[in-house]
């Protein structure tokens, strides 16, 4: 007895036959499910003129395309732009901050249009730089072939810059201002005086002599009243205002000799 108990638990248990793993039904055996099927997997693509891989490994996803510049090939700047060759600063910047906008995002498309917006502005400086080269040559000859009397006398004049020009002009003119607005009250004595005290002024920073600065200043001064008292009575009566007295006006004509004085005479 004891043997052949010995017997069956050595021999292995048989495994169980499994006809269905899925199941059954008042038995009859049932199909295996059927798996859900997949769609194909998407990646995201982010495309600038063209397609490119997904960042990330996102899936699902798409952007849309940035616009992509037609024109970002050519060669001539001003077609590229859209703009004339005669076209002011202005409406070449304008036309050039337009298409930026437009096209942003695009990297080609940017960097044609401001290579094209700086090749413009470029060639427009070396033209300007060339004309203006240019003027002082032509001056320069004619200086030199004009009499010598003449070149003695622009010997006593110089141009300054544009910065001294407008900053004396701005002054004397604000004399100018301010004499025609008190001209109903008294005369423009006051102002007088400070515009020849002024010319002197900025003739002594030139000259580095007050004594010569003194005596150019005060006779640009009688200069300009005799040519006011001289010129005043020729214009017509229906151009002046009636508030405006002789004395008045020859004071105007006598702040432009001293604006011209101070600013141009060496």
């Amino acid at each position: 007895m004891q043997a052949t108990a010995a017997l069956l638990l050595a021999r292995p248990l048989p495994r169980p036959h499994h006809r269905c793993l899925h199941g059954t039904r008042g038995g009859v055996a049932l199909p295996p499910p059927r798996r859900l099927a997949r769609g194909p997997r998407c990646s995201m693509s982010l495309s600038l003129g063209g397609s490119g891989a997904g960042a990330g490994g996102d899936r699902g996803f798409s952007y849309e395309h940035v616009a992509v510049f037609p024109r970002y090939r050519m060669r001539d700047p001003y077609k590229l732009l859209g703009v004339d060759r005669d076209a002011s600063e202005e409406e070449i910047r304008s036309a050039r901050n337009f298409l930026i906008q437009q096209y942003a995002g695009h990297e080609p498309s940017e960097e044609a249009i401001e290579g094209a917006y700086e090749r413009i502005i470029m060639k427009s400086y070396q033209q300007r730089k060339k004309t203006k080269i240019n003027l002082k040559t032509k001056l320069k000859k004619r200086v030199e072939e004009s009499p010598s009397w003449v070149k003695a006398l622009l010997g006593y004049f110089e141009v300054p810059s544009m910065d001294i020009i407008s900053r004396r002009l701005f002054f004397f003119a604000f004399i100018a201002g301010w004499s025609i607005a008190t001209s109903a009250e008294n005369g423009p004595a006051f102002q007088l005086a400070i515009s020849l005290f002024s010319c002197i002024y900025f003739l002594n920073d030139k000259m580095k002599n007050l004594l010569r600065a003194s005596t150019t200043g005060f006779g640009v001064l009688v200069g300009g009243w005799i040519m006011g008292s001289l010129l005043v009575p020729l214009i017509p009566t229906f151009i002046i205002p009636p508030s405006w007295s002789l004395e008045l006006l020859t004071s105007l004509v006598a702040y432009v000799f001293l604006f011209l004085g101070c600013t141009f005479l060496k």
